[in-house]
């Protein structure tokens, strides 16, 4: 791994042991009794889920539309403060791409308004719509490739005239072409074993972003399996944030993240994957 993001996730991955990340994906219906009607009670149901993890996660991976969609900007911005004054990186999932006139305004927001570390991006708008945040030479760009969502194999699994499907054909393009700055990784489901493997195969050793794990039910043994021979991290949002519901919450968090980081460290370390 290149690139100041992904020396930092590097080291920090070997430092804690840890391929986790821990989506920040907050549903106020889903929120603990105790925080409900708090004016910033997602910020507060996330500082407890970070103060009750962090020693167990490489990085943090917000989701946009959970904050925005309720006009909770504010509350992402506090988290993601919180986060950098804990020096862990963030990795913001807003899965933007658009002309690159307008990807420049998205690239400025999640670097520059929010301070994220990493992105998500959307490829489908081709290069020109990527470069805006590939520009930004010190942070990840984790581009969409193989979906986890069912309704993905719609369009990516499309053949092309060379018969391989579209998304092998992004994975090339993203480790051939886009990777111009070495900070470009690959968003892969770990619910499909074995396109991920065909996408490892297609790549080389760029960098996996893995969700999918836990609550739509991707298998962690196969994954990392499937995914050997480059870096990963493995992503757990729902599984983790709601394991419990009452003012305890944080703790049963902690419990389930500890849980999926020692279930992934034991497939490394049982079939030596290679895995960075």
């Amino acid at each position: 791994m290149t690139g100041q993001f992904f020396d930092r996730l590097k080291t920090r991955q070997q430092s804690l042991r840890t391929h986790l990340c821990i989506g920040l994906d907050p549903d106020l219906s889903r929120l603990p009794e105790h925080l409900l009607g708090e004016p910033d009670a997602i910020f507060r149901f996330n500082q407890a889920i970070i103060d009750a993890t962090s020693d167990l996660t490489c990085c943090y991976k917000p989701q946009n539309a959970h904050f925005t969609g309720i006009g909770a900007e504010d509350q992402l911005e506090s988290t993601i403060r919180y986060l950098k004054d804990l020096d862990v990186p963030v990795l913001l999932d807003s899965k933007r791409g658009d002309v690159d006139s307008t990807s420049v305004h998205y690239a400025r927001e999640a670097f520059e308004r929010y301070g994220a570390d990493a992105v998500t991006a959307n490829p489908y708008m081709g290069y020109d719509a990527l470069m805006p945040f590939l520009d930004y030479k010190d942070r990840g760009v984790f581009v969409l490739c193989r979906t986890s969502n069912p309704g993905g194999a719609d369009l990516q699994h499309l053949e092309l005239a060379s018969g391989d499907p579209l998304y092998v054909h992004v994975a090339r393009l993203a480790a051939e072409q886009w990777n111009q700055n070495g900070n470009v990784g690959l968003v892969v489901g770990a619910t499909r074993p074995d396109e991920l493997a065909h996408v490892r195969a297609a790549c080389g050793d760029l960098p996996f972003l893995l969700p999918g794990i836990g609550a739509q039910g991707g298998d962690i043994e196969d994954a990392v399996q499937s995914a050997a021979g480059g870096p990963i991290i493995i992503s757990a949002s729902r599984s983790v944030l709601y394991a419990g519901s009452g003012v305890d919450f944080d703790q049963s968090a902690r419990a389930a993240a500890e849980d999926t980081r020692q279930a992934i460290n034991r497939v490394i370390e049982r079939f030596n994957t290679g895995t960075r």
